[in-house]
């Protein structure tokens, strides 16, 4: 099971509340020396990703370096908008120390719902539990930012052997935003290496867990090779008690090879992970 941070938000984000820089980055190794420890005693069933202090990115690289060696964490999560605290944008070239320790060592990038950029808020006045489940559905799809900008930035062609995740976001409303990035490429005479749609299924892998309807056809059009299925357990929207009955019911059409990717073979692949035969 791949564990994503909460407690300082989901890349970090909250440690930026604390003007104190070098608490700000014992913060992020204490946190990141006891996810190495529960990946230990849990005889590595369990795979935190680590955290880096990304306001800072060599140090951010020189702490991958050390999660990767020293705790052997398996991937990291990032924001995908730094400019929000005076940084530069992913698209610039500021941040290929980190990129470039990523992929020298196969580490992926996990981009996790609302660590950063989003589609805007629940309307004011909204009732509660309602909001809830407004936000909740607003930032599925506010990913869409961070893909889109991945595909048109050219960060992946830089690095073209780096992975990234986006996690938690589900999948349905992929297909879409892929085809309207082929448009607008045909459309506005735009001049890419790759198509959008050859660029997600080189580099970028998304996760879904409660979607049912269609849910065969959307892996189809995205490639069975580029997702990966999620419980999201302990949430308030993830599948228990019966996830494995209700993926089943989702997944009942689709190729057994291509459900054994979908339920362990990606994931071993993306985060390094030896599974037995």
């Amino acid at each position: 099971q791949v564990l994503y941070p909460n407690v300082l938000g989901f890349a970090g984000a909250t440690l930026m509340k604390i003007e104190d820089e070098r608490l700000r980055n014992f913060c992020v190794t204490a946190y990141n020396d006891a996810a190495g420890e529960l990946q230990r005693s849990s005889g590595a069933r369990l795979l935190p990703q680590a955290m880096l202090p990304f306001w800072d990115v060599r140090l951010a690289a020189r702490e991958l370096e050390r999660c990767h060696d020293a705790l052997g964490l398996s991937g990291f999560t990032m924001t995908d908008a730094p400019e929000a605290w005076g940084l530069p944008s992913l698209a610039d070239t500021a941040w290929d120390p980190l990129w470039s320790t990523a992929q020298e060592r196969a580490l992926p990038v996990n981009f996790h719902i609302g660590s950063g950029g989003n589609a805007g808020g629940a309307w004011p006045g909204i009732p509660m539990p309602q909001m809830l489940g407004a936000l909740s559905t607003i930032l599925f799809v506010a990913n869409t930012r961070c893909i889109v900008n991945l595909i048109f930035s050219g960060l992946l062609d830089r690095f073209p052997a780096l992975r990234f995740v986006s996690v938690e976001s589900g999948i349905g409303w992929i297909p879409f935003v892929l085809e309207s990035a082929e448009y607008q490429v045909d459309e506005n005479g735009i001049d890419l290496a790759l198509r959008p749609t050859e660029y997600f299924r080189r580099q970028i892998y998304a996760s879904f867990w409660f979607e049912s309807k269609d849910v065969v056809a959307t892996i189809a059009r995205l490639g069975a090779d580029n997702v990966m299925i999620e419980t999201d357990f302990p949430h308030p929207t993830c599948l228990y008690p019966e996830p494995r009955k209700r993926l089943e019911q989702a997944l009942g059409g689709l190729a057994e090879a291509d459900q054994r990717k979908l339920f362990y073979g990606n994931a071993a692949r993306v985060y390094g992970i030896e599974v037995a035969a």
